[in-house]
């Protein structure tokens, strides 16, 4: 097996003189030169460990492109351990007259992430083994090889009463289904409680809104409490003020319809790297695809083609004229760019221009750590009274429209795509106030 290089870095435990050390000089010295190396080793290692928790607090990536000595952008972790050698003696030192052990290497900074993250575990696993309730939170992500990988979490009362959240750790799936989703969740928890007792300490499991995680009969939410009969499913709240205005404003199937033509303007272009080309050379902007549980996230893609339309349009009769596109990417931009030049979808965009900026800075207000119920209470007026100013605005969207736009539906009227319009946002309004103050103030606790 293939020896760690950290393995050749003398950590080992300081001796102890003894009797023979006191009658035997050599073994004397032999003692104090081993422990002056281990002191100096440790020393030279904790140096090392400051510069890569540094790095992690300030989400920094650690390695850079080149890392030879003659590098002039080496990467974070090395430049800050050549700043530490510049103002310790010690530092400086260790980097000129090492041999086995640098410390700079790639190979010894995943080591000393690995040592650190199972040294962090080790303490979790001791705090959640020791307490008495348990939840748990999880979801999927994908990483940078878009790979499905699952993240947990555990929030728990530790040895000083706080209720705290802990990051535990990745388990890359194959799939995303419940099976395989619940199986690695179960897998880390029979680690963590095996006994009898830890089954029953785990009180709440919480996921997104999806139904894979949260399906009555055979979602993640179900096996996991048939393991642990007292882990009661709780929505994620992170996500309910989007999931809230999104089924708000789906209630209309013109404003439903609306944001799948928009989310197929973004998905067209994110699908082919040919189409993102043609975006860049024309519009010089990329159109940001929203998020399914981030209802306020298609705000940037709203902003976007409100601002660039024309250019879009001129976007999507470049692909149709090019002959070396295939016949699909011909055919979505035809139909996308009657959508640009459709009244009904303009006139959406035009309201939802107006709107989401209110929503967007609710979400954000409410999202801060250190909101009470009065601060939810005085956010939502303040959102209320916005819409509102909107809603009495909406009688002169029509002329606010571009003057070449048409209706696709020859029978559709501007008066009923107005009073639709005040239907929306009365139903983004209510949505929110539907809430009582006890919820709202669970909706965004996020303490700690």
């Amino acid at each position: 097996m293939r020896s760690r290089p950290l393995q050749h870095f003398n950590l080992s435990v300081r001796f102890h003189a003894g009797v023979q050390a006191q009658l035997n000089d050599a073994y004397r010295k032999g003692v104090l030169k081993h422990n002056e190396e281990v002191d100096k080793n440790r020393y030279i290692l904790s140096k090392l460990i400051d510069c890569v928790k540094f790095c992690g607090a300030f989400e920094l990536v650690l390695r850079g492109h080149d890392e030879t000595e003659e590098s002039l952008n080496p990467g974070v972790f090395r430049g800050l351990v050549d700043f530490v050698s510049s103002i310790d003696s010690a530092m400086e030192a260790h980097l000129k007259s090492a041999t086995v052990f640098k410390g700079t290497s790639k190979t010894i900074q995943n080591e000393l992430l690995d040592c650190m993250l199972e040294v962090t575990r080790e303490t979790i696993v001791q705090q959640l083994r020791s307490t008495d309730y348990v939840a748990l939170q999880a979801d999927d992500t994908t990483d940078v090889s878009t790979k499905t990988q699952s993240v947990l979490v555990f929030r728990y009362i530790d040895g000083n009463s706080k209720v705290v959240e802990r990051f535990y750790c990745f388990s890359y799936l194959k799939d995303s289904s419940a099976d395989t989703i619940s199986a690695a969740i179960l897998n880390e928890l029979n680690l963590i409680l095996p006994e009898r007792s830890g089954k029953e300490k785990l009180i709440a499991q919480s996921y997104d809104g999806a139904s894979v995680m949260r399906g009555a009969s055979g979602g993640v939410k179900k096996k996991i409490r048939d393991i642990y009969p007292n882990a009661h499913y709780v929505h994620c709240y992170a996500h309910q003020l989007n999931l809230i205005m999104e089924q708000a404003a789906s209630k209309i199937s013109r404003v439903r319809i609306f944001f799948k033509e928009l989310v197929g303007i973004t998905a067209f272009f994110s699908r082919s790297p040919k189409r993102t080309e043609v975006l860049e050379q024309i519009v010089a902007r990329r159109i940001p695809r929203g998020s399914a549980t981030r209802w306020n996230f298609n705000i940037r893609a709203i902003n976007i083609i409100h601002e660039h339309r024309e250019d879009l349009a001129e976007c999507m009769k470049s692909i149709t004229q090019n002959t070396t596109f295939d016949s699909t990417s011909v055919c979505e931009a035809k139909g996308f760019t009657r959508t640009l030049e459709d009244k009904e979808f303009l006139f959406f965009l035009l309201l939802f221009h107006s709107i989401m900026p209110h929503v967007n800075i609710l979400y954000n207000q409410l999202q801060k750590r250190d909101v009470d119920t009065l601060f939810v209470q005085r956010a939502t007026s303040d959102f209320v009274i916005s819409i509102n100013k909107v809603r009495e605005s909406i009688d002169n969207l029509d002329s606010e429209l571009p003057h070449d736009c048409q209706f696709t539906n020859r029978k559709l009227q501007i008066s009923t795509l107005i009073q639709e319009g005040k239907e929306t946002s009365l139903l983004n309004r209510y949505g929110l106030i539907s809430f009582s103050t006890e919820e709202q103030s669970r909706l965004f606790d996020t303490s700690e």
